[in-house]
C-alpha cells in the first residue's frame, strides 16, 4: 500500500483530529475526491473513543474544495442512546476556520432482529465475462486507480435517454470494509453525462450512503466484486440528482445512497 491507501488519524484533543491527504486521493478538478471525504468521517468514528457501534448512515454536504495537504477534523456527539449515536463530523484545511465538509453519522449497535427484503439483485453477466479498462476516466482521480470497473459502460458515457448502468467493481488494494463501501458510492460517473454529455462541470453537493450491511457481512464479501447500480432522475437548474444501489454477488444489498449534483455548462473560450 501507499500513504495514499490508509487514513492515518492523530488525536489532536478530545473531538479534535488531523489527516494528512496526499496528492493520490485528488479528482482532476483539483480538489480532494469526494470519496475520500466518506472514508474518513467513518475512520475517524471508528478511532473516537466515545462513539459507539458501527456506522449505519452518513449525510455529507461538500461546502468548499478541500486541497491536499493537512486535514483538520472536528467530531461532537449529538446524542447517545442505547443503541443509536448521532454525530457531526466536520473537515476543514489547515488552519482554516471555514468548513469543507460537513456531515451527520449515525452510529448503532446492531440487535438481533428479524431480516427481510423486497428489492432484488438485477441481472448482470459475471464480472468475469466483461473487460476491465485499465484507468476508467482518468489516472488522476483516485477512485479510477482504487477500484477495478468491469462492466459494458464506457467513459464518458454516451448521451441517451436512459441513465441506468450496472458496473461490476472491487477494491485494487485491500478487501471491502465500511470505509471502502461509502467511499464507492462517489465513483460513478455524473448521471447529467448521460443527458447533455460532456458539455458540463459537475460537482457533488450532497450525498447520503446508508451502509446496510454489518462490519461482519462485509468481511464475508471479502475482495470480491459487488454489483453498482446507479440511475440518474432529473435534472434543471444547475441540480441533478442520482441513487445508487450496492450488491454483494450472492445477492444481498449491502449499501445504497442518494447524491445530488451541481451541474454546469463548460465555459468555451473563443479563438483569438
Amino acid at each position: 500500500m501507499t500513504q495514499s491507501d490508509s487514513i492515518a488519524l492523530t488525536p489532536v484533543s478530545p473531538g479534535r483530529w488531523t489527516t494528512f491527504a496526499g496528492p493520490g486521493w485528488q479528482n482532476p478538478g483539483g480538489g480532494l475526491w469526494g470519496g475520500y471525504a466518506i472514508g474518513l468521517f467513518i475512520k475517524v468514528l471508528e478511532a473516537e473513543p466515545e462513539a459507539v457501534g458501527e456506522a449505519l448512515s452518513l449525510t455529507l454536504t461538500y461546502a468548499a474544495a478541500l486541497p491536499p495537504g493537512q486535514v483538520d477534523i472536528r467530531t461532537r456527539r449529538l446524542r447517545q442512546g442505547g443503541s443509536i449515536g448521532v454525530w457531526e463530523v466536520e473537515l476543514l484545511a489547515a488552519g482554516s476556520d471555514q468548513v469543507g465538509v460537513h456531515g451527520m453519522v449515525t452510529m448503532a449497535k446492531r440487535p438481533e432482529t428479524p431480516a427481510f427484503a423486497f428489492a432484488t439483485m438485477p441481472d448482470a453477466p459475471s464480472p468475469e465475462s466483461l473487460p476491465s479498462p485499465e484507468h476508467p476516466g482518468t489516472p488522476l482521480h483516485y477512485g479510477a486507480q482504487a477500484f477495478e470497473r468491469r462492466g459494458q459502460d464506457i467513459f464518458p458515457p454516451q448521451v441517451s435517454g436512459d441513465s441506468r448502468s450496472l458496473v461490476w467493481v472491487r477494491s485494487r488494494r485491500a478487501p471491502w470494509d465500511k470505509a471502502l463501501l461509502g467511499m464507492v458510492t462517489d465513483n460513478s460517473a455524473p448521471r447529467a453525462m448521460y443527458a447533455l454529455g460532456r458539455t458540463i462541470n459537475n460537482t457533488t453537493l450532497s450525498l447520503t450512503v446508508y451502509l446496510h450491511a454489518t462490519t461482519e457481512e462485509l468481511a464475508q464479501v471479502g475482495d470480491d466484486f459487488i454489483l453498482v447500480e446507479c440511475e440518474g432522475r432529473v435534472g434543471a437548474g444547475g441540480a441533478s440528482d442520482e441513487r445508487s444501489s450496492y450488491w454483494s454477488r450472492d445477492g444481498k444489498l449491502l449499501a445504497t445512497s442518494e447524491q445530488l449534483c451541481w451541474y454546469r455548462p463548460v465555459q468555451r473560450r473563443s479563438p483569438e
